[in-house]
């Protein structure tokens, strides 16, 4: 689509204004040199006051207008050398031969032409309109005053123009990049929330709902045991709509990942209560420790927490009752977590089992890679399963410096 002209009175008022005083200086010279007494007189009024109403639309055709005024320029410098009469042109010879309106197309070339074509037709035409052949002082004065002036004019207007745009280019993309960086600090805090919901709330939430269904087997009567179902069976409501709402947080589209943030608490809990929680729901657990802990950082501590933890939940919910062993190295560079569970002892609950939201242990393998540690998983020959986690031992924080 073209460009408008104007866009507004001000500027429709400083467009034409150009136009309107080469207007008003051609009429007053044609009227102070009186009617002309040939016909080429007649002509070059002609020309110079179309060329001048051509100045209307100057932005929409800088190189046509341009080049038609070299052709006419060009037809004044024949005409001088080979017209005869009638005519022959009556130019004095220190005169720039071009019509009264070239200075205005010589700056809207240089402003619109573009970077190579405006500057090559301006001097095209300087070298044309100056006749090195047979030049003067007077004459070279009258065309730098009448051709170079305006181009230079030109020329500034558009490195400030360009320089103008560039600033503008920059501050808006400054603008999207900040929008954009606010976007994701709310997906990432999003993806967090949605990992501490899992991690914690499934976590106290399987405890009950495991407590209660024990309770409605072991009961001391038929109104607890009523009691106690009904406690297990809302649980695991609980946990699906859970499930729903850590969906819609995690925003799977995204390729954002959960990160560390100085909020969360220095102190992690000890791994043992971890162990005690899973035995009291009937999972023994045996808990074996290598190494000395006091050199690993809070960062790390807490992400082995959350595969101990995770790992524990997966298995009171798919493998209930199945012998574990938690396995905690520390060595100098590195901390190893191994948990590994044997075949169900129990039935499993299909409400409980069914109530996850898939995405435990992607969410846990986010966590561990995002402090440089690696983590696989997957079922055990014996037809246990097995997860496997290596952290780094020390992992700076904001909470260290």
């Amino acid at each position: 689509m073209r460009e408008p002209l104007w866009r507004s009175k001000r500027e429709a008022f400083f467009y034409l204004l150009p136009a309107a005083v080469v207007l008003v200086l051609q009429v007053a010279a044609m009227i102070y040199e009186g009617s002309p007494d040939r016909a080429i007189g007649y002509i070059d009024g002609l020309v110079a006051i179309a060329m001048i109403g051509l100045l209307v639309v100057r932005k929409w055709y800088p190189v046509a207008l341009m080049l038609t005024t070299l052709v006419v320029s060009s037809a004044y410098l024949l005409l001088e050398w080979h017209a005869q009469g009638d005519w022959k042109p009556d130019f004095a010879a220190t005169d720039p031969w071009m019509p009264a309106s070239a200075p205005i197309y010589v700056y809207t070339a240089m402003v619109y032409a573009g970077a190579l074509v405006g500057p090559a037709l301006v001097l095209a035409l300087f070298g044309l309109v100056v006749r090195p052949w047979d030049t003067s002082t007077e004459l070279i004065l009258g065309t730098v005053l009448l051709v170079l002036l305006p181009a230079l004019i030109g020329l500034y207007v558009r490195a400030h123009r360009t320089l103008v745009q560039a600033l503008t280019d920059r501050a808006e993309r400054a603008e999207r990049e900040q929008h954009l960086l606010a976007e994701q600090a709310r997906a990432d805090e999003r993806v967090r929330l949605a990992e501490e919901m899992h991690d914690v709330v499934t976590h106290r939430v399987s405890l009950m709902v495991l407590h209660a269904g024990a309770l409605a087997v072991t009961g001391p009567d038929e109104r607890t045991k009523t009691a106690a179902e009904g406690l297990r069976v809302a649980g695991c409501e609980a946990l699906n709509e859970l499930r729903e709402l850590v969906g819609v947080l995690r925003n799977e589209t995204s390729e954002h990942q959960p990160r560390e943030t100085v909020d969360e608490p220095t102190e992690v809990p000890d791994l043992s209560t971890l162990v005690s929680e899973s035995e009291s729901v009937g999972v023994p657990v045996e808990l074996v420790r290598d190494g000395n802990p006091a050199r690993i950082s809070a960062a790390v501590s807490r992400t082995a927490y959350r595969v101990v933890q995770e790992s524990l939940t997966n298995i009171r919910k798919h493998a209930p009752g199945a012998p574990t062993k938690v396995h905690v190295r520390y060595s100098g560079d590195r901390v190893r977590l191994t948990v590994r569970n044997a075949t169900a002892t129990q039935s499993v609950d299909s409400g409980l089992s069914s109530s996850g939201s898939g995405s435990g242990l992607t969410g846990l393998r986010q966590r561990v890679e995002l402090v440089g540690g690696t983590l696989t998983s997957g079922p055990l020959p014996s037809g246990g399963f097995e997860v496997d986690a290596v952290l780094p031992a020390y992992v700076p924080t904001p909470e260290s410096v």
